[in-house]
């Protein structure tokens, strides 16, 4: 259950792949290149090579999978993939419920 992507998440997914042309079987890789007080940071990137000894693969819906790495997998537990495409928001949101949102330290302001 890992990562989930939601339905128009896998269409925006799915239409950048098709424009891109990105080759024999593509998926979106996933991963967190760092966190601090104001939370973890995530990367979404396309990738064609998966390495089963260091990764996942999260099959989605029509054919669209998400591969992270295995040591990221407990970190991402039940996080959801979004695409927001609205008047004051357009791109990827993702919820993670395992870490919060708001800044952790004093000086970050986010109390």
């Amino acid at each position: 259950m890992s990562i989930i992507l939601t339905d128009p998440a896998v269409n925006e997914v799915k239409k950048i792949m098709e424009e891109r042309e990105l080759g024999t079987n593509p998926f979106l890789r996933m991963s967190i290149l760092g966190g601090g007080c104001s939370g973890l940071q995530y990367s979404l990137g396309f990738d064609t090579e998966f390495h089963s000894k260091n990764d996942v693969k999260y099959e989605q819906k029509d054919g669209v999978a998400v591969v992270t790495q295995k040591k990221f997998d407990l970190h991402l537990e039940g996080t959801e993939i979004d695409f927001l495409n609205t008047e004051y928001a357009r791109g990827f949101s993702i919820e993670n419920p395992n870490y919060p949102k708001e800044a952790g330290c004093a000086g970050c302001g986010g109390h």
